[in-house]
């Protein structure tokens, strides 16, 4: 019988009692109700207790070893987003924000589920999943702020940067993408699924010469919308506002996307190249290899985008992407490095489809030009 039931029986048999009889039976079941319903709670999930005071004993290279960042970056972080993070209901208090941050970093940076995050930090999985929303969401407002697309000064420093280190011209950013697997969605889950057969979320960025993503798009893939990714991604825009290319300067692609004024692709090798158009390919390659370079230093500091992510809502999939890559750039701005990085394959899943011929053939022309002042 259960607690409620029990309940209302004693208590239709205390109001049913004649008033001679003495209540100290009654007393006596109750105590011994109330001590099987305590006996009979839900036991407590032995976890690691007091985990924080650990991680405050960490070495600063342990420290970095685990959360993939400085303990001066994390305190950095703490300080960006620990309004975001505070609890302002009455009556329910909830974990620190310091405690929260340190979760939803611990996921991020790591492939660990769920239940081994909650058994490290001694929290449920709903605070846990709450924990790493708030502060997804927070570095989420604040994308704006350090996801930035170069110009003025910056534009002309990146495309020096470009030109030093490959000797390809007026390049202020290189682009391309990568599938971050995800669960299938519950709403049109066949719209998720990639050309390679799983389900998936593409991140389309364009880095600068310093690895430093300056813009980013998380968006679907889809089966039959593959074309359709860069279309509709921002950086489409940005390619007709002349404003945004100062000095006639480009971005750079792999050989997936169409040629436009201001995105520069290599030259297809069908054997019949010449030596101007293999330099070209060669430095337009050298300049490219950025973006491979910082979607490795991405997932190799954010190691959750490597596996699965841990959601199945598709907006909170965004938020939570777009946040690994504002951590990423806080990093890069604050010089604080990682050693390990994983490279992923080049990856050619990208097309980027533009429907203006004279934009197609202005960029046909420019490349013609740059390599022949190679």
């Amino acid at each position: 019988m259960s607690l409620a039931a029990t309940v209302g029986y004693l208590v239709i048999r205390r109001n049913n009692a004649p008033e001679s009889s003495s209540s100290s039976s009654s007393d006596e079941e109750w105590s011994i109700i109330l001590q099987k319903y305590d006996g009979e709670k839900r036991k407590l999930r032995p976890r690691i207790i007091a985990y924080d005071n650990v991680v405050y004993r960490y070495s600063d290279d342990e420290f970095k070893s685990h959360f993939r960042l400085s303990r001066n970056t994390f305190n950095y972080l703490h300080e960006l987003v620990r309004e975001d993070l505070a609890r302002h209901v009455p009556g329910c208090p909830t974990i620190s924000s310091h405690h929260q941050l340190m979760i939803a970093l611990w996921k991020m940076a790591t492939s660990d589920s769920y239940r081994s995050v909650c058994d490290r930090f001694n929290v449920g999985r709903a605070t846990a999943v709450r924990a790493v929303r708030r502060v997804c969401h927070a570095l989420f407002k604040r994308a704006s702020r350090f996801i930035q697309w170069p110009t003025g000064d910056g534009a002309i420093e990146v495309m020096r940067g470009f030109e030093r280190a490959s000797g390809f011209p007026k390049t202020i950013g290189a682009i391309d993408g990568t599938h971050i697997r995800i669960n299938a969605p519950k709403q049109n889950p066949v719209d998720y699924i990639n050309r390679k057969g799983f389900h998936s979320i593409q991140l389309q960025l364009v880095c600068n010469h310093k690895a430093l993503i300056t813009h980013c798009h998380a968006g679907n893939p889809g089966s039959v919308h593959d074309q359709r990714v860069f279309r509709l991604s921002e950086v489409a825009d940005y390619l007709n506002d002349d404003n945004a290319f100062p000095e006639d300067s480009h971005i750079l692609g792999d050989s997936a996307y169409e040629i436009h004024q201001h995105l520069l692709t290599p030259y297809r090798d069908n054997g019949h190249l010449s030596e101007k158009q293999k330099k070209y390919n060669y430095r337009q390659s050298a300049a490219r290899v950025t973006v491979e370079r910082c979607i490795g230093l991405l997932k190799g500091r954010m190691r959750s985008l490597l596996n699965c992510l841990p959601m199945t809502r598709v907006d909170l999939m965004a938020e939570y992407i777009v946040a690994c890559c504002v951590i990423h750039n806080i990093c890069t701005l604050r010089e604080d490095e990682i050693i390990i990085i994983t490279i992923p394959e080049p990856n050619d899943e990208n097309n980027g489809n533009n429907s203006h011929e004279v934009r197609r053939n202005a960029g046909i022309l420019k490349r013609d030009v740059i390599t022949n002042s190679l």
